[in-house]
């Protein structure tokens, strides 16, 4: 295989691989906006896989799939919201805890209803007329519907926190609950909906990973990625933009890697397991010599992970 076919699989692919960062960092973010720091993005975004597979062997269709995902990961995701708003548990503990009731759970699951190894067929590309037919980037206008949905969505997103008045109230919970509740705003009510919002795009990216990328499903499938959008989410300093652009960073190390395979570069296997980690834990070291030398995360919502009880209004 030569150089220009190579550069042209990667460029390619690397749209279809960032999808799923995209769309777990986007949902976070809305979390997190909100003020409660969500770290279960690796067990919704497995709930989101399965529960897409699930739906595509029952109806044949990505376009019931993908919103039953989603649905699934949302419902979940009220067990958390739960524990943390209603409960006030350490939203960290109650994250952890519920990565893992996920992980056991969809294991279960996709055992009792033998859905393992089950291939699905799913919708495939849609070339744009004339762009598609470009040398070396004409692949990049190749891709599937989700990946042309996504740069819409992420407008959409920055559009609403910004500047519809539902967004703002959202930001002011997550930055002054107290402020927002003396403003008339119910800080549990929007702590609610943006954690069941954010959740459901948490679990389209792990259904987008089952349903569109391998079309199976195969227990831990997500491989780490709800992680690695957790450490994304802080390197884009909760703006859904840059996180769109790391995520396509991550996109493209993660497409790069068969396509060294299929030049013949003979890579270690645990080195290729291990290369975005590599990158997250160089991005986490990025952003605290970052803070160490004076450059502040202004963009960090003012009340991430504070549980909130209108009786302690001051």
């Amino acid at each position: 295989m030569d150089l220009f076919a190579i550069a042209t699989n990667w460029l390619g692919n690397a749209p279809d691989f960032a999808v799923p960062y995209a769309l777990a960092a986007l949902g976070l973010i809305l979390s997190e906006r909100a003020g409660v720091l969500s770290l279960g993005a690796e067990g919704l975004m497995l709930v989101g896989a399965l529960a897409g597979i699930g739906a595509m062997l029952a109806f044949h269709d990505a376009a019931i799939a993908l919103p039953l995902a989603m649905l699934a990961a949302a419902v979940v995701s009220l067990l958390f919201a739960f524990m943390v708003i209603v409960l006030r548990i350490q939203q960290v503990i109650a994250g952890l805890a519920l990565v893992f009731f996920c992980q056991g759970l969809t294991s279960l699951l996709g055992t009792v209803f033998d859905w393992t190894n089950k291939p699905v067929s799913s919708f495939g590309a849609l070339p744009i007329p004339l762009l598609s037919e470009l040398p070396l980037v004409g692949r990049l206008f190749n891709q599937n519907l989700i990946v042309y949905l996504v740069p819409l969505l992420f407008w959409a997103a920055v559009h609403w926190l910004n500047r519809s008045t539902p967004g703002l109230r959202l930001r002011a919970v997550g930055e002054n609950p107290q402020a927002a509740d003396a403003a008339g705003i119910s800080v549990p009510l929007w702590r609610f909906g943006a954690v069941v919002a954010g959740s459901a795009l948490v679990g389209l990216a792990g259904a987008y990973i089952s349903v569109v990328g391998t079309k199976l499903w195969i227990a831990g499938m997500t491989g780490g990625r709800g992680w690695i959008a957790v450490a994304l989410v802080i390197f884009a300093r909760w703006s859904p933009w840059r996180a769109l652009a790391g995520a396509l960073l991550f996109g493209c190390i993660e497409a790069l890697i068969p396509q060294l395979a299929a030049a013949g570069v003979q890579l270690p296997q645990y080195f290729v397991l291990m290369t975005p980690y590599v990158v997250t834990l160089g991005v986490m070291v990025w952003v605290a010599l970052a803070r160490r030398g004076g450059q502040a995360v202004h963009d960090e919502p003012g009340a991430l992970g504070q549980p909130y009880l209108r009786e302690e209004r001051r």
